[in-house]
């Protein structure tokens, strides 16, 4: 796969899932403002509190990548896409830190 196809593809996800989660979540969130009460709704059955917790062990591990590859490869500014991870999303996080990552570990392998 070329380059360009991959960070295509890796953003288009980043900016699909935004998309999603503001048609989804921001109008219910902006009518009740309650931070705490919609992160407890994803846990309201069984089925959603297993798809909340894979999204939140999925932002954990993608912490601990990020500040593990700071510390072995120095690849920078992972922070925000740890932040994006949590809001809006890993969806969202994640690619754009292997966008991120590709960059500075090829200038490595060099």
């Amino acid at each position: 796969m070329k380059v360009s196809v991959f960070k295509f593809i890796m953003y288009f996800i980043a900016l699909a899932f935004t998309f999603v989660f503001a048609i989804v979540v921001m109008p219910s969130l902006i009518a009740d403002p309650d931070i705490l009460g919609a992160l407890s709704a994803g846990f309201v059955n069984p089925y959603s509190s297993g798809y909340a917790a894979d999204v939140i062990f999925c932002w954990i591990t993608l912490t601990i990548w990020v500040f593990y590859e700071y510390k072995t490869f120095a690849v920078q500014h992972g922070w925000i896409c740890v932040i994006l991870g949590a809001f809006p999303g890993v969806a969202v996080g994640f690619p754009l830190y292997l966008v991120l990552r590709h960059g500075q570990i090829k200038q490595l392998i060099k």
